[in-house]
């Protein structure tokens, strides 16, 4: 109750606050701060609260200790027997009770998060596979959000105003915009455009650049209502999570860290300008011969800065199809499920390591580790359904580096014998005197692509050992870097007519940057290689503390495990949920630092997309390399921290 009237208390003060302006300048007052984003945000957040409210007042009155009905139940149970009943028995009630609100309620909020859109879409996407004990009600629900891409604006009504806007008339600058975008989420979205061609119209402008005249563009343009909405919508999250936490649905600490980190990355979207000088900045260092994304085949888009404003980034265009389509068809081939999509694979295979890139990677983070409960809905994750039927005694003899292998070998002899065999029948029914069967036809022309498929599998290692090199420098040498590298963020870029060429990789958006200083990238270089070089737990866990990591209890074997877990390659035994539980019995993080938290998630995520290659890879051998570079330029300016 006492956590209830302050929410309710402020709610109330703002909506009197919003139309306080009825009271002194009547009707056109109120309607003026209505059209105000701080007005249209107030508007939502009433929208919000008035169908959540009913759901929230559902748990207060049935599970709240001070509801008049639960008093009442608690007098009449005192009365009617004269012993008080067990803890056992309290617990069993209230967790009987507990699964009737969610059974109840899960429904609700799964409706009004489909009604209000935006934010809310992506924020059940995240709940259903993070490690936050979320009740599994509500995480079903969420679950079905994954297979559902995000609606876009219409491009007449919200996108082109917005663009004439900000740029100018539109007719001087594209010779077209594709009304269809290429690409949406729940800030804005992207549009295919191709600027104007070199005319004696275009030689006298400024708009752009001579030399990119007619070149074909991507333009992401900011939604209209976004810069009132997602601030409007995080609030409401932050308040309905405390309600959360206060009838028990949600751990307190676990609903702040995946707060704190899921506004920090939405708010950190909303600025395009930053954004723009991210990519600038990342573009005019992917030039430098010496950098690897030349040698690696990796592309960066090239912004456009008079094209650029708060709600609109113009860049070149890069084309070919997101990476998570060829990672679909590879892991389809292997029986993997991909209906939840390509972002849900990466987590999960990032969490079959043992921790959870939505939760762990908080700069304000208390829980080290995933949950040991299973969280994705009572199917096993593929490696470990893999080790099953290969058996753990297997696994344990041979190494999961080799049971990797000789999955990986076994799918490419079966792709290149297909081949062989497409062929085969190809060069048969040219010649034969008999017409073959038209089933064996038919095989043939739906198999016709198992070569290049075969190719395409080769290709990965390099792609996966390539992002790591890019990304590694951008951390290290670079000290900005890209956090948010899920595989609809990568581009397959197929250059010529025939595709005979080695596909080259495009790195798209970015709205979640991190920039580190010398002193912190140099502190992340010593803890990289400590667990590189397999060193001791003591020396570990001391550049661990250097960087500022807490933990209950201080323990030095528990440092040492948890940067070996996060950093070094996955072991057999981390496949044991025992192993897991006695290191969470071991100690507890409770401040995770800063400067590491999103180097964290982005080592996760690319090692989720390895590992759903089936390429177990250690995080420290892979950046060996940029972390010493950090290491011998310190010494050679000597002034290591």
């Amino acid at each position: 109750e006492t956590m209830a009237r302050p929410f309710l208390s402020k709610i109330l003060r703002r909506t009197a606050y919003g139309f306080s302006g009825a009271t002194v300048s009547g009707v056109a007052a109120v309607a003026g701060y209505a059209s105000t984003e701080q007005g249209l945000g107030l508007r939502r957040e009433i929208l919000f609260w008035r169908e959540v409210a009913p759901v929230v007042f559902d748990y207060w009155w049935h599970s709240s200790s001070s509801s008049p009905l639960v008093r009442l139940q608690r007098l009449s149970s005192k009365e009617n027997t004269q012993q008080s009943p067990k803890d056992e028995e309290t617990n069993k009630e209230k967790k009987e009770l507990l699964e009737e609100l969610h059974n109840r309620n899960a429904p609700r909020i799964f409706n009004i998060m489909l009604d209000l859109g935006g934010l809310y879409i992506k924020l059940g996407q995240v709940l259903s596979v993070t490690a936050l004990p979320v009740p599994k009600q509500y995480r079903e629900l969420f679950r079905t959000l994954q297979s559902n891409v995000p609606g876009h604006a219409e491009f007449e009504n919200a996108i082109k105003p917005t663009l004439q806007k900000e740029l100018g008339p539109l007719d001087d600058i594209f010779e077209f915009i594709e009304e269809i975008p290429c690409g949406a989420a729940s800030i804005g979205q992207a549009h295919r455009a191709r600027l104007k061609s070199k005319s004696d119209e275009m030689e006298n402008s400024n708009v752009v650049a001579q030399n990119d005249t007619g070149s074909d563009v991507i333009v992401k343009v900011q939604y209209p209502w976004a810069s009132w909405q997602i601030p409007a919508d995080i609030q409401c999250v932050g308040d309905f999570l405390k309600f959360c936490v206060y009838f028990g649905v949600v751990d307190e600490t676990a609903a702040k860290l995946s707060y704190d980190e899921f506004s920090r990355q939405f708010l950190a979207e909303l600025d395009y300008l930053q954004e723009q000088r991210n990519l600038h900045e990342v573009y005019e260092s992917s030039l430098d011969s010496s950098a690897p994304y030349i040698r690696r085949g990796v592309k960066i888009p090239k912004v456009f800065p008079e094209l650029c404003t708060k709600r609109v980034i113009t860049m070149s265009y890069l084309p070919g199809p997101k990476f998570e389509e060829e990672a679909r068809k590879q892991l389809e081939s292997l029986g993997i499920d991909t209906s939840l999509g390509m972002g849900a694979v990466v987590r999960e295979a990032a969490k079959e390591t043992g921790v959870d890139p939505e939760i762990d990677s908080s700069p304000t983070g208390s829980l080290p580790l995933s949950q040991p409960e299973d969280v994705t809905g009572g199917k096993s994750p593929w490696i470990v359904g893999l080790a099953e039927a290969a058996g753990k005694t297997a696994v344990n003899t041979i190494g999961v580096d080799t049971l990797l292998f000789l999955v990986r070998l076994a799918r490419r002899a079966f792709l290149w014998s297909t081949a062989v065999a497409v062929r085969s029948i190809q060069a048969t029914s040219n010649f034969a005197p008999v017409p073959l069967p038209n089933s064996l036809i038919e095989w043939a022309q739906s198999h016709k692509s198992a070569a290049s498929q075969a190719k395409m599998l080769e290709w990965t290692r390099d792609a996966i050992d390539a992002l790591f090199d890019v990304h590694g420098y951008q951390i290290f040498n670079q000290g900005l870097f890209n956090a948010d590298v899920h595989p609809g963020n990568i581009l397959v870029i197929q250059e010529g007519q025939y595709q005979h060429s080695t596909p080259n990789l495009g790195l798209i958006d970015y709205g979640q940057c991190k920039r580190l200083n010398a002193e912190e990238r140099e502190k992340v270089a010593k803890l990289i290689l400590s667990v590189a070089n397999d060193e001791s737990d003591d020396t570990i866990a001391f550049h661990f503390r250097n960087l500022g990591i807490k933990t209950k209890k201080d323990s030095t074997q528990f440092l040492g495990q948890f940067a070996r877990l996060m950093f070094g390659p996955f072991r057999p035994h981390h496949l044991n949920h025992k192993w897991h539980r006695s290191l969470h019995k071991e100690d507890q993080v409770l401040y995770f630092p800063n400067e590491l938290s999103m180097v964290y998630r982005t080592s996760l995520l690319l090692r989720g997309l390895a590992m759903s290659f089936q390429m177990n890879v250690s995080v420290g051998e892979m950046w060996r390399k940029h972390a010493q570079t950090v290491i011998e330029a310190c010494q050679k300016n000597k002034d290591c921290a």
